[in-house]
């Protein structure tokens, strides 16, 4: 182990933490072509394998795999690489509005809100290829939401409403996000199921203030070695205003990129034990990931 590996290691959180947001196959194609025909599932277990099993000597226990429907979900190869590695890869049910719709079937376009819940709530209750669906994944652009966005948001609070399920929503800035809480209010969903995805693109801290303050969960994710300077800010905007306690970090990291040669860059996942977490005062490490992730997420959801 690398003398940098190894003092990270002495201050990494106990082999209980969890990365809240990570991907590890991603198919940028669109709905109306993605398909499984695109890669070859054992080059993605080969390649993607070792930088899990890197990240689980840094102490992670837990992964939540982001990537929806309709974007390259893959449960099969994510239980194949939970039991090869010891990670478990949590995957999600939703669907994802963001990038002008591209990645939306067509059904989810003609379909009410309810309907895209019954969806939802069926792939909770019957799993999906033998794994059961742990959190709601959807994305949309930055606001004001459009009426297809803000459909797939009320779709997601009726679906966290009947099964508790934690609502995570790539946003685009802090005008979607506190319109979300407002369609969760709206749709009697508990504010304190939802996690604010990317919420690093606003640049405001009060905005990620009043949004905890409601009670939403404030993730600052894709955190790398060129923004890490940044995140740490918003993370110490958040503790000193008391916030510390709603809030979640992570990487956006990995994955394999389906229709580029050898599935592209894979960056891994140790980045943040080995470089971010040293950077955090003593303790907050135990709470960003694995107090808040737990409660956030559930720990054995």
């Amino acid at each position: 182990m690398r003398r940098r590996d190894f003092l990270a290691s002495l201050l990494a959180p106990p082999p209980a933490s969890t990365l809240v947001h990570e991907h590890v196959l991603v198919d940028f194609i669109g709905a109306n072509q993605v398909s499984r025909s695109r890669y070859d599932p054992e080059e993605v277990f080969r390649l993607a394998l070792p930088h899990l099993q890197a990240v689980a000597r840094l102490g992670c226990r837990r992964m939540l795999e982001c990537t929806p429907n309709f974007l390259g979900r893959d449960p099969g190869l994510l239980r194949r690489l939970a039991e090869a590695s010891g990670v478990e890869l949590w995957t999600n049910t939703g669907l994802y509005a963001a990038r002008e719709f591209i990645f939306l079937p067509v059904y989810a376009k003609t379909e009410s809100a309810t309907k895209l819940a019954r969806r939802f709530i069926r792939e909770h209750q019957r799993g999906v290829e033998g794994t059961k669906p742990r959190f709601i994944k959807i994305g949309v652009d930055r606001g004001p939401l459009p009426p297809l966005s803000r459909k797939l948001v009320e779709a997601a609070a009726i679906t966290s409403r009947e099964t508790g399920l934690p609502l995570a929503s790539h946003t685009g800035d802090g005008v979607a996000a506190l319109e979300q809480l407002e369609i969760l209010s709206k749709a009697k969903c508990p504010l304190t199921r939802f996690v604010w995805v990317h919420a690093q693109n606003e640049r405001d801290p009060e905005v990620h203030a009043k949004a905890a303050r409601a009670g939403a969960w404030v993730e600052f994710d894709g955190i790398g070695p060129r923004s890490a300077e940044y995140h740490l800010r918003c993370v110490k905007a958040m503790a000193e205003r008391d916030l510390l306690g709603r809030t979640l970090i992570s990487q956006d990291s990995g994955w394999y990129h389906v229709g580029e040669p050898n599935g592209g860059n894979f960056r891994g996942y140790t980045y943040l034990y080995t470089d971010f977490l040293p950077m955090l005062p003593e303790g907050w490490a135990q709470r960003l990931l694995v107090d808040n992730p737990a409660l956030a997420f559930g720990a054995t959801a």
